[in-house]
């Protein structure tokens, strides 16, 4: 009796497994996460050091929280800033967020 059909060779199957696509997948996604988010994210950073280096007494600045005042006394971690005639608060210097143009504050 004769065969209607041939015999079928099957081909080895491929090694299964993560290849290089995989690994350069995750090389481009860490390259993006780089650019969009960890430099200009240090790159703040690095200006605000440089803010708060600079500060000096009678400079006006604005706190995070929106308080607008005159630098009466730099130390290590705090400053004075004065709001008003007479009235001193005591702020950590990293909450100051920027330094005004002379003249801001009006008495």
């Amino acid at each position: 009796m004769e065969y209607l059909i041939s015999n079928a060779w099957a081909q080895a199957a491929a090694p299964a497994g993560p290849g290089l696509e995989l690994f350069i997948m995750i090389g481009i996604f860490f390259l993006i996460m780089y650019f969009l988010i960890i430099r200009p994210q240090s790159k703040r950073n690095k200006e605000h050091k440089q803010l708060l280096a600079s500060l000096s007494k009678g400079d006006e600045v604005v706190t995070s929280g929106g308080l607008l005042g005159k630098v009466s006394d730099i130390g290590d971690s705090f400053i004075s800033l004065e709001v008003q005639d007479g009235i001193v608060i005591k702020i950590q210097k990293q909450s100051v967020s920027a330094v005004m143009p002379k003249g801001t504050l009006k008495n």
